[in-house]
């Protein structure tokens, strides 16, 4: 999907991983983060962890839809979408 130089993207996050990072499984985006399901905490951590594996600044990368589930929705710029296709592979 896009919307004026953005694409949107679902991912999965894991709250409270050993570690923070993200990966692909199945040609979905699984961000593992070790912030816990509290009051935003794991939301804005995946949200800075997808931000860095795009090359992207924090505040481009938008939450669409999913605050309170692990599934989630996120809005990025449409220009790194050579960066998550590498990373789906």
């Amino acid at each position: 999907m896009s919307e004026r130089g953005r694409i949107t993207l679902r991912v999965r996050v894991v709250p409270r991983a050993s570690a923070n990072g993200v990966a692909s499984r199945a040609g979905v985006l699984v961000v593992r983060v070790t912030a816990p399901p509290v009051e935003g905490r794991a939301n804005e951590a995946a949200l800075r962890a997808v931000a860095k594996a795009l090359g992207v600044a924090p505040s481009e990368v938008l939450l669409v839809r999913g605050a309170t589930g692990r599934t989630k929705t996120l809005s990025v710029p449409a220009s790194a979408a050579e960066a998550l296709a590498r990373m789906l592979k």
